[in-house]
């Protein structure tokens, strides 16, 4: 069986979370790679492909308070990091075509599949939504669940963005449970147990070095925390 990292950080911010995610992304430690955010403080993250104005004019309506905001690698809406369970998978997807309906509907029945199995009824939405396009207004990903999103007795708890780069896939995704806070222990070990046997993979848990930590630093400083990036569009 192939081996899997989850991979262990410290706690970051918004930024540096972006920027952890770019650096396994460059490094490729394994084909498969968990990491769990830990969060030092409440954040936000939107979709590469927003626009900034609208995004702006979206946050500051509904939670003004919160000061980091970062545009993300993936795609996607607007999240709001306070009590959910982050996390990114990178993982071995080759070919040169990106359908991000096939992956999400693989990752999210896996994840299903394991709550289910727990006696937790999740359920995949299957309905025509519209999508996060760059000309939309903002959206706040988890307001308006979007096709293949996961639900809870009709509200969405898990969604997620993708990006491919070469033959690897970036996951990133939000769990917004009611329980994700305060009963995160058992959403991280169903995220863990849906991913593992849905790639066959056997787990080894790793941490940041020294040199990495100063990496992330570096590229928030170059990219993450620059309005280059931010202010993109």
């Amino acid at each position: 069986m192939p081996e899997g990292l989850i991979i262990e950080t410290p706690p970051f911010d918004a930024y540096e979370q972006m920027a952890a995610d770019e650096l396994l992304c460059d490094a490729l430690r394994s084909p498969y790679t968990l990491r769990f955010y830990d969060w030092r403080e409440p954040g936000i993250t939107f979709g590469y492909s927003q626009k900034i104005a609208s995004v702006k004019a979206a946050v500051g309506a509904q939670r003004a308070d919160i000061k980091a905001l970062v545009r993300r690698p993936t795609g996607g809406g607007i999240v709001f990091h306070e009590s959910d369970l982050t996390f990114s998978f990178i993982f071995y997807q080759p070919g040169t075509y990106f359908e991000p309906a096939k992956t999400y509907d693989r990752l999210h029945r896996a994840l299903t599949g394991a709550y289910e199995k727990a006696g937790v009824g999740f359920e995949l939405l299957n309905a025509r939504t519209a999508d996060y396009r760059t000309n939309d207004p903002a959206l706040d990903c988890f307001a308006k669940p979007v096709n293949l999103d996961i639900l809870y007795n009709g509200k969405k708890v898990l969604g997620g963005a993708l990006r491919k780069f070469g033959d690897y896939m970036l996951y990133q995704a939000s769990l917004q449970a009611p329980d994700s806070g305060t009963n995160a222990g058992f959403h991280r070990n169903m995220v863990i147990k849906a991913l593992g046997e849905e790639f066959s993979l056997v787990w080894r848990s790793v941490g940041f070095s020294g040199i990495e930590l100063e990496k992330v630093k570096t590229l928030v400083l170059s990219k993450y925390g620059a309005k280059e990036w931010n202010e993109r569009i």
